[in-house]
């Protein structure tokens, strides 16, 4: 997977609440993903801001699959949250 797999990815799944690749990540319930030197980290902004669940990955397409699989679980919460 590359970066504009992702991008078709979250338009055609209509995904929602991520940050890919940009500077402001202080949003609660975000998912966000973004580039380090030498590695790709992935987390969840918590009701306090704070970084959860986050994972660093070597391969950018490691680190976008984590970061569509997030996605697609935070769509999935907030469909079963609105029964």
């Amino acid at each position: 997977m590359n970066i504009e797999d992702a991008k078709k990815i979250i338009q055609n799944e209509e995904l929602e609440n991520y940050c890919l690749f940009c500077n402001e990540t202080s949003n609660v319930g975000v998912v966000v993903i973004e580039k380090g030197d030498r590695e790709w980290r992935v987390y969840t902004n918590d009701e306090r801001v704070a970084k959860t669940g986050k994972k660093s990955y070597k391969e950018e397409c490691e680190a976008l699959m984590d970061f569509i699989e997030r996605l697609r679980g935070d769509k999935a919460i907030r469909k079963y949250l609105k029964r």
